[in-house]
């Protein structure tokens, strides 16, 4: 395909630059979002490769409004999410938990599903369920629960100063997300996740600074994107704990389900605020845009490993898909 030699090779794209293609980590695998196409490339058992590519459709190009600041990025964040699960769910299907057990028949609800609204919208409700499921335990446990805790110590220091509690709180949120993540790193089938992690940071900077997209060139490659989103949900515990810090300097909350709610109602704010700070901080280097980036990174030591070789031909494969058909189209 000549569109993608003229993508990949040194020549045809001499200068670094940022690029607006991302990717996530799958079950073998790795997804690719590109300005026009999405591709999700999974190594097959038998060691062979599934690619399935198909086109972008934005929904901010049907509803302009979705595209406006602040909004954009809540639309974005979840969009990503179900984009993301349905990947995972797509790419978990090439290995099943037990290959050796015969195919399960589907539950009463599962048939429910299908008979009423069809596989397809069936898999639909499905994803999006996992998706609100997923929040929910993230809410419940980077929220709920650092503030029942922030709770407790009031309860048994009761003179202790609120900003004192909000401190608590903030530094709870953040130990609780390191502790998460480092537990999640420890995991053997998470680990294989986390170094196609690294395969897709790897290939992705291989293709920013215009070398050919081999896999000699994409393993020399830093494994550390500044552009992660390991950072985003960094900074939306970041900028939760500075915002909530601020609305409950005002208002003295104390009662632990007042500070959740008031947590919940903040948290598209936040996202927008967050999306907005990510997308000026990927495409600047001043030395405040640096500071910003600098924990993200830090973090990804515990997301993002090595890959190998075989790795690294997936990610080459699915970013392949996904390089737009206009060159700089992609431009950050």
């Amino acid at each position: 395909m000549a569109k993608e030699a003229n993508h990949s090779s040194g020549p045809a794209c001499a200068r670094p630059f940022r690029t607006t293609i991302g990717g996530q980590a799958l079950i073998e695998g790795i997804m690719m979002l590109g300005p026009e196409k999405k591709s999700v490339v999974v190594r097959k058992p038998d060691g062979g490769l599934e690619i399935k590519t198909e086109e972008r459709k934005l929904i901010k190009d049907r509803y302009p409004v979705l595209g406006l600041p602040l909004i954009r990025g809540v639309v974005n964040f979840c969009v990503s999410m179900y984009t993301g699960v349905t990947a995972l769910m797509y790419s978990a299907e090439f290995y099943p938990e037990d290959e050796e057990e015969e195919e399960e028949e589907p539950s009463r609800f599962e048939q429910w599903l299908d008979e009423k609204l069809g596989s397809e919208k069936a898999m639909s409700v499905v994803t999006t369920l996992a998706v609100v499921l997923g929040m929910a335990f993230s809410v419940l446990l980077f929220f709920v629960l650092p503030t029942l805790l922030s709770g407790a110590v009031m309860y048994f220091f009761p003179h202790i100063p609120l900003w004192v509690r909000n401190l608590v709180e903030g530094v709870t949120r953040v130990v609780i997300f390191l502790c998460y993540l480092i537990l999640c790193s420890k995991t053997k089938s998470i680990r294989r996740v986390f170094s196609y992690h690294g395969a897709e940071h790897k290939t992705i900077f291989c293709y920013e600074k215009g070398l050919e997209l081999t896999v000699e060139n994409v393993r020399a490659q830093p494994k550390h994107h500044p552009r992660c989103g390991t950072s985003f949900l960094f900074v939306v515990i970041v900028v939760s704990i500075i915002l909530s810090s601020i609305v409950f300097a005002f208002w003295r909350f104390t009662n632990p389900w007042m500070r959740t709610l008031v947590h919940l109602l903040l948290l598209p704010l936040v996202v927008g605020i967050t999306w907005e700070i990510n997308r000026y901080v990927g495409g600047h280097d001043g030395l405040i845009c640096r500071i910003v980036r600098r924990p993200g990174m830090a973090i990804q030591r515990w997301t993002t490993f090595e890959p190998d070789d075989s790795m690294i031909e997936v990610g080459i494969a699915a970013l392949k898909e996904v390089l737009p058909s206009e060159k700089g189209k992609d431009q950050w």
